[in-house]
């Protein structure tokens, strides 16, 4: 962002008792849960987390490291009650996701085949699903100047993506291999209006930004593939009238001579 941004008046006037460690408590509001960064490395350590904890860090990761440029500003997704508000006591930009739901315009159907290392089809997957996570983003400081000014640098950043970075696609997130689409700004739904979201918060209305993550989600279901024909098609069969028999064959044995010339006289 421009040095002007960052000589802003949001930065806080002490710094932030935020430590990243299993025993930190860094909610303002005397919570007891672990600072973003803290969650983030446990997660990591229990092998990546999980799509929606991914998608959050990787939120956070884009905010601190593009729009905050550094500065001592709270991160959190929490939901923006009143009373919350109330207790809020730094500069903090908040990420409330408040909406999930399918993209059912990206759904595919059909299976995509898994082959091991002889080429051979092991086993059947359902195409992943498309998630919408809907983040209401806000901005909350003493002066509603220092708010606007946060959330032009928050729009200015997510300006700059039309999806999540491929670095911070990691873990659950990355299984896919496809790329995670990040929209910002846009009208919501028809059966969906911010003001009934600050309602049930609670809450008075608040400038913001609608910030829609496009999460592809593994089914979790695999079909198991038969073992591969190798020998083709085996017949046992055999003629109750010739006598002619043929077991485990992959083509017809005429019957003996005398057979056909039985059958024959049968016939007629």
């Amino acid at each position: 962002m421009s040095g002007k941004a960052g000589k802003s008046s949001v930065v806080p006037t002490k710094t932030s008792s935020c430590v990243p460690t299993k025993t930190s408590s860094c909610d303002p509001d005397g919570g007891s849960h672990l600072c973003g960064e803290a969650a983030a490395a446990e997660r990591q350590a229990d092998g990546g987390g999980h799509v929606i904890a991914q998608v959050d860090d990787a939120l956070r990761t884009l905010i601190r490291g593009d729009a905050l440029n550094g500065s001592e500003v709270d991160v959190v997704f929490d939901a923006p009650t009143k009373d919350w508000a109330a207790r809020r006591n730094a500069p903090t930009v908040n990420l409330y996701l408040y909406d999930i739901r399918e993209d059912v315009r990206r759904r595919e159907r059909g299976l995509s085949e898994q082959r091991g290392e002889d080429g051979h089809v092991r086993t059947r997957r359902p195409a992943p699903r498309h998630y919408k996570l809907s983040y209401l983003v806000t901005a909350w400081t003493q002066r509603p100047e220092d708010e606007h000014r946060l959330l032009d640098q928050l729009l200015r950043c997510f300006l700059k993506y039309e999806a999540l970075p491929d670095e911070l696609v990691v873990g659950q997130l990355a299984e896919t291999g496809l790329v995670v689409p990040l929209t910002v700004g846009l009208p919501p739904p028809e059966d969906r209006a911010f003001a009934d979201v600050w309602s049930a918060l609670g809450g008075e209305l608040k400038p913001s930004l609608d910030i829609v993550v496009i999460a592809p989600v593994d089914t979790g279901i695999v079909y198991q593939a038969g073992p591969p024909a190798s020998q083709g098609v085996h017949l046992d069969m055999s003629d109750l009238l010739d006598g002619g028999s043929d077991a485990g064959r992959h083509q017809h044995a005429a019957p003996p001579a005398s057979a056909r010339g039985n059958g024959k006289r049968q016939a007629r």
